[in-house]
């Protein structure tokens, strides 16, 4: 097996330097401003957009903050209104811990260089909104960006997901979502080391070999995520939003990059789903970074991985969306 590379080691050294709390000890109060912190520090280089605009959208429960990036036009495009693909962004952070900020330089980053109109959807977390709350956040926010679309000055029928973690869960999910609900088709789909399977007894080898501590994500944070995503754990697990995975039938779905870590307890089942979804028939690119950890896209600041890994999305972006 590959060695972890030497930046992600000196960032593993720093989180798990002595007296470095684990995830799972702190109050969800100091996990988010930790984990903000953290990725504000190593986070994507910021990129200048032609436009940003904060707005709120109906929701299930109640209004979704969401943001919207527009990208400078090629310099060759003098139609101002030419429609452009959409990317809806839903944001990592065990359903619970990061927010639109955390996420901002990814999101203007993927609208900068793909040429995409990006959405960075603000949905309910946990522990304050229980599932399904976030997840039906997400799908109200594809229906609204599919509504809005040519408003927006963008193509409906060019709406592309993407999230990593509990957003790449998102991200899957809401593609079911819209194929059983009838929704509006999405063309792409872009999994970042997704959470698949929400059964934290489920029985992958990574979990078992990369979920002790020592590379950032944890069994035991795992469990702490799950207890407050779900009020009833052994029943919800198996539900469809929440665990992709476990869907019988993926034939039918949008054409999908998974992208995983080769040191992340979630690895397998990411690859899991990649191959689940192979086996359905659906176009599918499942691409591993073997020398390092989960999140390392957010930390591209600091991660050559993170970087190559962020300019493959937005290559994969552009071929699978004509952007």
């Amino acid at each position: 097996m590959t060695a972890v590379d030497p930046q992600t080691q000196a960032l593993l050294d720093q989180m798990n330097a002595e007296g470095n709390p684990q995830l799972y000890e702190l109050s969800v109060e100091d996990a988010r401003a930790g984990l903000k912190q953290m990725t504000l520090q190593m986070d994507t280089a910021f990129c200048e957009v032609r436009e940003r605009r904060e707005l709120t959208i109906p929701g299930p429960v109640g209004e979704i903050p969401v943001r919207i990036y527009w990208p400078e036009l090629a310099e060759n495009n003098t139609e101002e209104n030419k429609s452009l693909a959409i990317l809806l962004l839903f944001h990592g952070g065990g359903f619970a811990l990061a927010d639109m900020d955390t996420h901002e330089n990814m999101a203007r980053y993927y609208c900068k260089n793909a040429g995409l109109i990006v959405i960075n959807v603000g949905y309910r977390l946990s522990p304050e909104y229980k599932f399904p709350t976030g997840v039906e956040d997400c799908y109200a926010a594809l229906c609204w960006a599919a509504e809005n679309a040519q408003e927006l000055g963008g193509d409906p029928k060019r709406i592309a997901v993407t999230g990593d973690s509990a957003g790449g869960n998102f991200s899957a999910v809401v593609c079911q979502m819209s194929l059983s609900r009838q929704g509006p088709q999405v063309a792409y789909q872009l999994l970042a080391y997704p959470v698949t399977n929400m059964d934290k007894d489920a029985n992958y080898e990574s979990r078992e070999a990369f979920g002790q501590g020592e590379y950032f994500l944890s069994k035991m944070d795992v469990s702490w995520i799950c207890d407050m995503y779900f009020t009833n754990p052994d029943d919800e697990k198996k539900n469809l939003l929440a665990s992709p995975v476990l869907r019988e039938d993926l034939s039918g779905l949008p054409p999908a990059l998974v992208i995983t870590a080769g040191y992340d307890l979630l690895r397998d089942e990411g690859k899991h789903y990649a191959d689940r979804l192979e086996a359905a028939g659906v176009k599918v690119e499942h691409v591993r970074f073997e020398s390092t950890v989960h999140g390392f896209m957010s930390f591209s600041g600091a991660l050559d991985a993170g970087k190559e890994a962020l300019a493959l999305a937005v290559k994969k972006l552009k071929e699978n969306l004509g952007a």
